[in-house]
């Protein structure tokens, strides 16, 4: 078989015979190299293995299983009212619910307490929950409610260099709810966050320290702390915290 070479040469570079091998060497073929056989750099045996760990792995006893089978099992929730239920009417609760379907916006997560404090547990050997969730997605329906941030809110975010998305937490206790039970404040807050009337917060009772925090972004946290004010009847003041950054806003 025949190949046509086209070489391209500079006019100070004209050695025909430079030229020529220059042009044999580049249509040369390439030498293939015989690759040698692999051997690996452990024993190929796969009855012993290279790597032993020193130490035996950890026994567990037949009774320290059922302990742990009992702790694991899932107690029941407690509120103040017997009677409340925080997934009645929630979409993720119900059987029928399709596959990719939007869930409503209200959900409940409850976690129980470490296995550190086991000397609390009641007589019939039953988990309390010390902490619950509720979680609610923003509302379209809102933007036009959401005022702008207050001036001194925002000469705070800029003196701190914080966007308005960063997530902030207020903090209600016991000594602001006008004579109510924290348990109810909690149901009643359930209640607003089901109906999407806060957005994009998310709540939780701290039981053992008598707090309910709700967190939400910078730029709702004013029209949220104003809903809390009128829809849970708060007095006095509350303070905005931001992680790292402390107390940022007090309303």
């Amino acid at each position: 078989t025949s190949m046509e070479v086209v070489l391209h040469y500079r006019p100070h570079q004209r050695d025909l015979i430079k030229l020529q091998k220059f042009a044999e060497a580049a249509v040369k073929e390439f030498p293939i190299r015989q690759l040698p056989r692999f051997t690996p750099w452990f024993p190929n045996d796969l009855y012993r293995l290279p790597l032993k760990p020193k130490k035996l792995p950890p026994v567990i006893s037949c009774e320290e299983a059922e302990e742990l089978k009992q702790l694991s099992t899932p107690s029941e929730y407690v509120t103040g009212s017997p009677d409340y239920d925080c997934t009645k009417n929630l979409l993720e609760f119900q059987s029928n619910v399709k596959h990719g379907q939007t869930l409503i916006q209200a959900q409940t997560v409850q976690t129980p307490i470490n296995l550190e404090n086991q000397g609390d547990l009641p007589p019939n050997g039953k988990q309390k929950l010390k902490r619950s969730w509720s979680v609610s997605l923003p509302s379209p329906k809102l933007k036009e409610k959401i005022l702008p941030l207050s001036q001194e809110l925002q000469n705070n975010l800029e003196r701190l260099k914080l966007h308005a998305f960063y997530r902030a937490k207020w903090t209600i206790e016991q000594s602001i709810c006008n004579n109510q039970n924290l348990e109810d404040i909690w149901i009643k807050l359930n209640r607003l966050i089901k109906q999407n009337e806060l957005p994009s917060c998310n709540a939780t009772i701290q039981r053992s320290v008598g707090q309910i925090w709700i967190f939400c972004d910078i730029l709702y946290c004013e029209y949220v702390r104003n809903i809390l004010r009128e829809k849970l009847s708060l007095t006095d003041k509350m303070n905005l915290l931001v992680h790292k950054f402390g107390i940022i806003f007090s309303l």
